[in-house]
């Protein structure tokens, strides 16, 4: 069998890990129309279907994973290869971070960098979607929260998250700033993700007894934390996602004390970034960052 044009098999790995028909022809500078002739061309030159096709787009049949699976780490070692023959990129640099990170942390810093990086163009994707650097490739890194466990990537801690019982001021001068080992008495907001796992250790640690039922329970972070500023009751918020709030005087801290929780934040990128010119300029900066927001986490304690 002659041998498949090496177009036809970089318009299938970009098929497969787009699973989109259109987000791989974008990516290919080409038509969908084009990409679909060459992999109806390349399912017809070996004989098998490689593609399902659904609403959602497309979908690796069992020979397609199997031909992936032979052909990517090629294509890959390809494309390695042949970067440094090809126009570089280290003064665009494209981020992943979830909304409330980017807006309560990342973007109020980001001037400083961009003054000490002019060079360097920034394109920040916030989402909350937890990004693929396999299928997305245009993403050099991401700013994660989590254990630090994301195999096959780099992760490099920023800092730790920590927690601590915040209300709106209303609320306080309502009910009198309450004593620590009495903040059972008052409305507390039920924990999102892991049930109230965190207030019985916040309990646990600072004394007083975990109440018999919470005031209202949200499945989610920013709900909590909106809730909280507007009386509704106190919430165990992360400080890094309150920070804005507590800045503006919607939400005071109840106590200095503070709850370490599982989770911290990271620097994350897959190896093929590590020589990112730009990358490695935002990662000394972006650490040096986290360093100084630690230190005065410390302070205000």
């Amino acid at each position: 069998m002659a041998r498949p044009p090496l177009h036809a098999l970089l318009g299938f790995a970009a098929a497969a890990r787009a699973g989109n028909l259109t987000r791989a022809a974008e990516s290919m500078h080409l038509t969908v129309s084009a990409l679909s002739h060459q992999i109806r061309g390349l399912e017809e030159r070996l004989g098998r279907r490689l593609f399902e096709r659904n609403s959602r787009g497309v979908r690796l049949t069992a020979d397609g994973r199997h031909l992936m699976s032979r052909v990517a780490p090629h294509l890959d070692a390809l494309e390695l290869a042949l970067r440094p023959y090809g126009p570089r990129h280290d003064d665009m640099l494209t981020l992943s971070v979830t909304p409330s990170v980017a807006s309560a942390w990342l973007v109020p810093r980001l001037s400083g960098f961009l003054a000490a990086h002019p060079q360097v163009q920034v394109s920040l994707q916030s989402t909350a979607r937890v990004t693929d650097f396999e299928h997305d490739r245009e993403v050099d890194a991401a700013l994660r929260i989590g254990r630090g466990q994301w195999p096959g990537l780099v992760s490099e801690h920023l800092f730790d998250e920590w927690v601590a019982p915040l209300a709106s001021p209303d609320l306080v001068a309502r009910l009198g700033p309450p004593r620590l080992s009495d903040l059972q008495d008052w409305p507390l907001l039920g924990e999102p993700d892991d049930g109230n796992e965190q207030w019985l250790a916040w309990f646990a640690a600072h004394g007083g007894e975990p109440p018999t039922r919470y005031a209202a329970h949200f499945d989610d972070t920013e709900a909590i934390l909106r809730a909280a500023a507007s009386g509704v009751g106190v919430a165990l918020g992360r400080l890094t996602r309150a920070r804005l709030l507590i800045e503006s005087g919607h939400l005071v801290r109840l106590s200095n004390e503070r709850l370490r929780t599982n989770y911290a934040h990271y620097l994350v990128y897959p190896q093929r970034s590590a020589d990112h010119a730009g990358l490695q300029a935002f990662r000394g900066w972006l650490l040096e960052e986290a360093r100084n927001y630690e230190a005065v986490l410390e302070e205000s304690r």
